[in-house]
């Protein structure tokens, strides 16, 4: 996004952290009066209210389109989809900021969400468009994660909830020696050190595989384990060097880099991609909405060669969504209804079926549908019911507003440990000197 500038002794500066994001919601706040009395209306050309949709990853929703268009024949939904939340994230705080291009209803993932609860005045409150009744239907904390303190205004309604799983690839752990059935892989690594003596039996028997992607995707499995906050307390003050989570993820994953567990491959690269075709490596953590991404990246010759079995340690919540409408909608009670219809028990249901978006409504969480479905692709595994188990016991990890750039700069350091150009002591040092610089 353009540099948002503040004036400093004389020079001008970007603005950086939690200030660049209050300034570039305030500016969208101020501009969306302005957009609203642009010249496009909003309507196609045959006259049809066009409804602008923007998503990152997959959320499943290309039939629910189909089917919320057939039942309101005046309207038209066009879904604009960013495949990596790293880009898009960076293109709503600039569609925010410059008072247009958002479209009618934009997703708010829980890493960001914090960042935007901070001007909800940006946003439409659902609440004033009949959101209230709906509570009921959601798991109480994921209604509260977008609710202002005061209970007045309801930013988001929620989509999926990232409940853990650990994804591996059978015919890996059979080359390996290990067992295969989910249950019995389940059983050897009930907490991160088990995971790690597999780890090291796997590596032992030289597949020609790794026996995960990446540092940075095991870390912060960890990390949302272990505490009720990160990088924050829930006051916003930054304690990434004060949190015993934190350094207690980062010791037992850079345990994991020393005994050769990591294939040092980004997650999202290309090279990442590739590697669930090639069997690059042999386990990866798993929030359900992995599922779909395994199954893209994996295609048909994936099929079958993959399960699913429990997290290792404690589950929590990792990822999860909202659906949220930006103020400078031109067609802002059209957008509330659609947002309602796509983030219902219906909706949330055929989310999971399509991509494996575990719901975050209570009727669809206890639905047969939900708990009686096993993925084909996994092998058949009972996926409704190994995410379904834990989920209502699970509680949100509080993410600050800079939690997602903090977390990034942590993967990027635990990187150069894997990568060997900087030792333990130092790369920590880097992380925490970043995390303070995004918070100047």
């Amino acid at each position: 996004m353009g540099q948002i500038q503040r004036r400093t002794e004389g020079r001008a500066r970007p603005l950086t952290g939690r200030r660049r994001l209050a300034a570039a919601v305030a500016i969208g706040a101020s501009m969306a009066v302005l957009s609203a009395c642009g010249s496009d209306d909003g309507t196609s050309g045959s006259g049809k209210t066009v409804l602008v949709v923007k998503t990152f990853s997959q959320f499943g929703y290309e039939d629910l389109y189909k089917q919320y268009e057939a039942a309101h024949p005046d309207i038209e939904i066009r879904e604009e989809n960013i495949s990596q939340l790293g880009d898009y994230a960076p293109k709503l705080q600039q569609w925010m900021a410059s008072g247009q291009g958002a479209g009618d209803v934009v997703a708010l993932e829980e890493g960001i969400l914090t960042q935007f609860m901070q001007r909800p005045d940006a946003f439409v409150n659902l609440l004033d468009h009949g959101a209230a009744p709906l509570r009921k239907n959601y798991l109480d904390w994921k209604w509260h994660q977008a609710l202002t303190p005061d209970g007045k205004t309801l930013v988001g309604l929620g989509t999926d909830v990232g409940a853990q799983g650990m994804c591996y690839r059978k015919d890996l752990f059979k080359k390996a020696g290990l067992p295969t059935d989910r249950e019995k892989v389940g059983a050897l690594w009930q907490d991160w050190d088990g995971y790690l003596s597999v780890g090291k039996k796997f590596t032992a028997a030289r597949t020609g595989a790794h026996f995960f992607d990446s540092a940075g995707s095991i870390y912060q499995n960890m990390l949302m384990q272990q505490s009720d906050h990160t990088y924050y307390t829930k006051d916003n003050k930054l304690v990434i060097d004060s949190n015993p989570a934190v350094r207690t993820a980062w010791d037992k994953t850079v345990e994991m880099i020393d005994a050769g567990l990591s294939g040092n491959i980004a997650a999202w690269s290309p090279q990442w991609n590739a590697g669930f075709k090639k069997g690059t490596f042999a386990t990866i953590p798993c929030p359900s909405w992995m599922l779909g991404t395994i199954k893209k990246q994996a295609g048909d010759a994936g099929a079958g060669k993959w399960d699913v079995a429990r997290v290792p340690g404690n589950g929590a919540v990792r990822g999860g969504s909202f659906l949220a409408v930006p103020r400078q909608s031109k067609h802002p009670e059209q957008a509330a209804e659609l947002a309602k219809f796509l983030t219902s028990a219906k909706g949330q249901t055929a989310a999971f079926k399509g991509k494996g978006n575990f719901p975050s409504a209570l009727a669809a969480i206890d639905s047969d549908d939900v708990r009686s479905y096993r993925d084909p692709y996994f092998s058949d595994a009972p996926v409704g019911r190994i995410f379904g188990d834990s989920v209502k016991a699970l509680r949100p990890v509080y993410l600050g507003p800079q939690n997602n750039p903090i977390n990034d700069a942590v993967s990027n350091s635990l990187t150069a440990i894997e990568q060997h150009k900087l030792s333990d002591a130092a790369a920590w040092k880097k992380a925490v000197s970043e995390a303070k610089r995004l918070e100047d």
